[in-house]
């Protein structure tokens, strides 16, 4: 499942080098010199999870549905095709990936899901044929639950 779901990723024009990417820019004010090597293999971890690939292939299957006009009803497809502002189920697919690393990956995904740094500002863009809705909002998902795993995993002392 986990090389099928990077394939799919690859497919829609995403490497998990360009999910470190987006890690580095959440963690560069904590972490300045953290290096995408270091941040891979994190990433992968987070891409291992069931879940994760659960919500890859759901979100991705929406994505493809919707730029062949497949999807049962034309005007979810345009919904999804457009991004459009009001519809938030994509968030909400997105949320179920953060809410396995805690709150502190859903307040970096809401800031990056605004900031739309890297490859997120990228299949953002809406200068293809190839839907995003969903994807965006997955790779800021899985960049915002790494950054979360590496800020878990560097806590300092709390000081009283």
């Amino acid at each position: 499942m986990f090389d099928k779901c990077i394939e799919l990723l690859r497919s829609r024009g995403v490497e998990l080098e360009d999910i470190a990417e987006c890690v580095v820019y959440l963690q560069q004010k904590h972490h300045p010199d953290v290096t995408i090597e270091e941040i891979l293999p994190t990433v992968e971890s987070i891409v291992r999870k069931r879940e994760v690939q659960h919500a890859i292939l759901t979100g991705i299957a929406l994505d493809i549905g919707a730029e062949r006009n497949e999807l049962f009803d034309r005007e979810l497809c345009a919904i999804l095709n457009t991004d459009y502002t009001l519809y938030g189920i994509d968030e909400v697919l997105a949320y179920g990936i953060c809410n396995l690393y805690g709150s502190i990956a859903l307040t970096n995904f809401g800031y990056i899901d605004r900031e739309k740094p890297c490859i997120i500002g990228r299949l953002n863009s809406h200068d293809s044929t190839q839907c995003n809705c969903f994807l965006d909002d997955i790779v800021g998902a899985i960049a915002a639950a790494a950054a979360s795993k590496i800020a878990h995993g560097h806590s300092s002392e709390v000081k009283s």
